[in-house]
C-alpha cells in the first residue's frame, strides 16, 4: 500500500512580488502534488520569529524574519507519496546560483535569502509547520 505524506511549502514574498505564484503551483501540479489547501496572508515579524525559532541563534535570523515579514505570502499544504523530499528536490538548492536547471529556485531566486519558496525538511517539521498556518479541519479529507 502506497503511504501519503503531507508537507508545507511557502511562496516568499519576494515571489509574490514578481507574480511566480502561478508558475510555482503549476509546477507542484506537474510534479504529482494534491494541493489541499492554499491561503495568501501576511505575517508580522513576531509570526516569523515563531515560525523559524529554530534558526533563532543563526546570524541569518533577523534577516529572514525582516524578509518574511516584508510582504504576502502563500502557503500550501502538500499531499503525495515521498512529499518532503520530491518537494525539496524541485525546490533545488538554497542558493540559486547553485540549484539546478528546472528547479523553482534556479527560475524565481535571486539570492539565498531571496529565494522564492520554503519547503519543509523533514517529516516531523512538516507537521509543525503545517500546524503553524492551517487548522485541523482545513486538513482533513
Amino acid at each position: 500500500m502506497k503511504t501519503l505524506q503531507r508537507t508545507l511549502t511557502i511562496v516568499k514574498p519576494d515571489a509574490v512580488r514578481r507574480h511566480a505564484i502561478g508558475d510555482i503551483i503549476e509546477q507542484f501540479e506537474k510534479n504529482g502534488f494534491n494541493i489541499l489547501c492554499m491561503k495568501m496572508l501576511e505575517i508580522s515579524k513576531h509570526q516569523a520569529e515563531q515560525f523559524y525559532a529554530v534558526h533563532a541563534s543563526r546570524p541569518f535570523f533577523n534577516s529572514l524574519t525582516d524578509f518574511m515579514s516584508s510582504g504576502p505570502i502563500v502557503a500550501l499544504a502538500l499531499e503525495k507519496e515521498n512529499a518532503v523530499a520530491d518537494l525539496r528536490k524541485l525546490m533545488g538548492a538554497t542558493n540559486p546560483a547553485n540549484a539546478e536547471e528546472g528547479t523553482i529556485r534556479k527560475k524565481w531566486a535571486t539570492s539565498i535569502e531571496n529565494n522564492a519558496i520554503h519547503g519543509s525538511d523533514a517529516e516531523d517539521t512538516a507537521r509543525f509547520e503545517l500546524s503553524f498556518f492551517f487548522a485541523g479541519y482545513e486538513l482533513a479529507q
